[in-house]
């Protein structure tokens, strides 16, 4: 009985991989996605949001807590194909291990998943004590986060599962991670007379130095909140005979749970503060970036790209029954935290939702050429899934 239900997580997610789903090109997958539940016949409603996520919900026969398996369809462009071993959208299985790009990250964790709810409903007539939702998430990969918010507005989840990659442990939380914007303005002059125009970039060089001066906040269980410069840019460019009147340094800051928009920046204002105090000459402009897209939809998605850290507790009660349910199972999970953000940036950090990372693959495989998941670990982890379900739900 098992063979036919690992059998379908496979071909799904076969089926998913082989949909080039580019962050805003997700449609053939939402699609792929929407086919399964609607053969499933156990999904009471399929939707479809504004954004192109897809939400299937099974309805419990009894009343109780709302459980959301959240997982991005979307993926990362592959570079180029002549690097790749396998088409990576025609997937493969070869030495038990599932080529593909996605396989990882992280259509086979959402074929597991959509699978699990799949058996779930059927294994035991749909008694149990709640809902189940299934989400197919897009532009994950440009906003972590953003698109997710369409759907906890609509489901309002007790709990979210996300299906990030985790080598089948349990994931408590994560930092988070935001790109701050540092602009400094001068005034254009030619090179062969530059005393008459005021050099941006000279500014910018006094900006980086000061801010190299701030320690970023530090926790036990998440580390340290990272401040790494990570780009400089100057107007005009090329520059030819020109003295630059505006450069323009993105910041990539990884946040702590706490860690607020004003907090984050205060101490960088500050250092700008001081060098205005000293050179009437030194304007600035400190901010987040904002990210902007299209959905396959047609609906334009943007947001400030903070996306906050979280941070639950192994020993809390739920957390803690869902590791004893996996054990039952016969798993041995670790509670740990992710080392890179996920859309828990919004479930927890934003909505406050209890939320805890499962998923099969190992980090390090998101994005590489020749991605691949194991056979074995895509259908280990939808009996996890289910066993979450089982815990949760009864």
């Amino acid at each position: 009985m098992s063979e036919k239900w690992d059998e379908k997580v496979i071909e799904l997610a076969k089926s998913l991989i082989n949909c080039q789903s580019y962050s805003g090109h997700e449609d053939k997958a939402a699609e792929a996605l929407k086919a399964y539940m609607k053969e499933a016949g156990v999904f009471d409603e399929i939707e479809t949001d504004c954004y192109g996520n897809v939400i299937g919900h099974i309805k419990g026969k009894n009343p109780g807590s709302k459980v959301l398996f959240d997982g991005h369809i979307d993926t990362v462009p592959v570079g180029n194909l002549k690097d790749w071993k396998h088409d990576p959208f025609h997937a493969v299985v070869e030495d038990g291990k599932l080529y593909g790009r996605g396989a990882a990250d992280m259509n086979g964790a959402v074929a597991a998943f959509t699978v699990a709810a799949h058996r779930y409903a059927v294994e035991n007539g749909k008694n149990f004590a709640g809902d189940v939702y299934v989400a197919g998430v897009v532009h994950e990969e440009c906003f972590e986060g953003v698109a997710a918010r369409k759907i906890s507005e609509k489901v309002k989840p007790d709990y979210v599962i996300i299906g990030e990659a985790s080598e089948m442990n349990l994931k408590v939380g994560q930092r988070g991670r935001a790109e701050i914007v540092v602009e400094t303005f001068g005034v254009p002059a030619h090179s062969a007379n530059p005393e008459k125009g005021v050099n941006a970039v000279y500014k910018m060089c006094e900006a980086i130095q000061a801010i190299r001066e701030i320690e970023p906040p530090v926790q036990d269980k998440l580390g340290k909140g990272i401040l790494e410069l990570t780009d400089v840019k100057s107007s005009p460019y090329p520059g030819a005979s020109v003295v630059p009147e505006y450069c323009r340094a993105t910041y990539d800051r990884r946040l702590l749970v706490g860690e607020t928009k004003e907090s984050v920046l205060q101490p960088i204002i500050e250092k700008m503060e001081e060098l205005k105090k000293k050179d009437p000459q030194f304007s600035y402009k400190v901010s987040y970036a904002v990210g902007k897209g299209e959905c396959y939809t047609g609906e334009k998605i943007q947001g400030e790209r903070f996306f906050p850290g979280w941070l639950f507790g192994a020993e809390e009660e739920w957390v803690a029954k869902i590791k004893s349910e996996l054990e039952k199972e016969g798993f041995s999970p670790e509670v740990t935290t992710y080392n890179f953000c996920t859309n828990g940036s919004h479930y927890a950090g934003e909505a406050d939702i209890r939320t805890i990372g499962m998923g099969p693959a190992r980090e390090n495989l998101a994005h590489t050429i020749d991605e691949y998941a194991e056979v074995k670990d895509l259908t280990n982890m939808s009996v996890c899934y289910a066993g979450i379900m089982k815990a949760l739900l009864g």
